[in-house]
């Protein structure tokens, strides 16, 4: 049986970045996929074995071997032919394209892709046309394929236009149920960031003492990306950000993230909150932690005490992380750092350890009251509990990689009825 025989069930990945080779090792261990056709759009190094060897090597996870099969893991890439990009990698057949960089221009149906993981990051605007002259995610689906992924939040640059009907936000875990194989096309994987957030709200929001949700704000202590300089660099043209050209190695960088606005795309219910997330960007290369602070209407029980407390959040985290969101959350009381948490396969790790708790009352004078239509003489006072919650999130291989491979499985076993 030849390699091409073989690959009846085919997924293609547009990129091989971060994402795009990390999820190339997701399916090397997951074995879902018959076959694998990854697009880089041009030649890598002075010969096809410079691509190989970028494959099976990582800085940040080491290699890639002993990454997915421990110590016992053995080294097997094998060249079956380098003129046509085909490769053997664990018994897994792939194949890489390195003729076109357009979406349109890649020949997925040739090979039987029907799902495409876009991870370039440059294609994220969905109300674009197929024949785009810069390229569009909607050119993949020109190019044969059924469905698209993206590996980020979709970026409609006119604001004018919006979210088409065939394009859709979903996260494995928190909403991907909703996935119409009859309608949907293109599908964002939002962001790493959304991803372990969503996962962190979602039991608060399913319990009843803690959906009552006044105000919330997050920071992302994140790990370094490829968006930022390695060293200081004169800023483009026009660009607004300045910090993200200062040196990665020795800074600490305020940044910002669109995790709190996707959220709403995946959790339309915390569309009423006020939401605020920022994010600072510190010299690691994954592995990062959202500081999650909310505030929520404090019931009291018989005796008067708030019923929100430590126990009672890290107890609703211990129960979802055995239960509805067991191997998507991780509840953990011991003491973490980054590196315990590296690949990690597991959307969003509380640190429960660290879950902190204060209950005060509002005092909503009488005036305000009456003014309400509430007669009254005398201030009401309202119990309030703030809580701050820490989650990991591996932000490559464990947290979003995974997420976004359970997410591309589910989608193919969708499209197979």
């Amino acid at each position: 049986m030849t390699i091409e025989a073989r690959q009846n069930n085919v997924l293609g990945i547009n990129g091989l970045g971060r994402i795009g080779k990390m999820l190339l090792w997701y399916f090397i261990h997951a074995k879902h996929f018959d076959g694998i056709v990854i697009n880089t759009g041009r030649d890598v190094g002075r010969s096809f074995k410079d691509l190989v060897h970028q494959i099976g090597t990582d800085s940040t996870y080491g290699p890639m071997e002993s990454f997915l099969f421990g110590l016992s893991g053995k080294k097997d890439i094998r060249i079956i032919d380098a003129q046509e990009g085909l490769l053997e990698i664990h018994g897994l057949p792939v194949r890489v394209l390195r003729q076109s960089r357009n979406p349109k221009d890649i020949n997925w149906k040739k090979y039987g892709v029907q799902i495409v993981v876009d991870a370039t990051g440059a294609y994220l605007d969905p109300t674009l046309a197929m024949d785009d002259a810069k390229g569009s995610i909607r050119g993949h689906l020109a190019a044969g394929a059924r469905v698209v992924l993206a590996s980020a939040p979709f970026k409609i640059k006119d604001k004018a236009a919006s979210m088409p009907d065939d394009s859709t936000m979903l996260i494995f875990g928190i909403n991907h149920t909703q996935f119409d194989a009859r309608k949907h096309t293109m599908i964002s994987a939002a962001s790493c960031t959304t991803t372990g957030l969503a996962h962190m709200i979602k039991p608060l929001l399913e319990t009843e003492e803690t959906a009552r949700i006044l105000t919330a704000s997050l920071s992302s202590i994140h790990a370094a990306t490829n968006s930022q300089s390695v060293l200081d660099a004169v800023p483009k043209s026009a660009a607004s950000d300045l910090r993200k050209t200062r040196s990665v190695f020795n800074n600490i960088i305020l940044s910002s993230t669109g995790a709190a606005k996707a959220l709403e795309q995946v959790l339309p219910e915390i569309k009423r909150v006020g939401f605020m997330a920022d994010s600072v960007r510190i010299p690691t290369t994954t592995v990062s932690l959202i500081n999650l602070n909310i505030t929520f209407h404090s019931p009291l029980n018989d005796k008067g005490v708030p019923t929100i407390n430590r126990a009672f959040i890290n107890g609703l985290y211990r129960r979802a992380a055995e239960g509805p969101q067991k191997d998507l959350l991780v509840f953990s009381e011991q003491q973490n750092v980054s590196a315990d948490l590296l690949g990690v396969p597991a959307a969003a790790v509380i640190e429960g350890h660290d879950t902190h708790t204060r209950t005060g009352f509002i005092e909503v004078p009488a005036d305000i009251l009456r003014a309400s239509g509430v007669e009254s003489d005398q201030p009401l006072h309202v119990p309030v509990t703030h809580a701050k919650i820490f989650g990991w999130y591996d932000n490559e291989f464990g947290s979003y990689v995974t997420s976004l491979g359970k997410l591309a499985i589910y989608v193919d076993r969708t499209l197979a009825g």
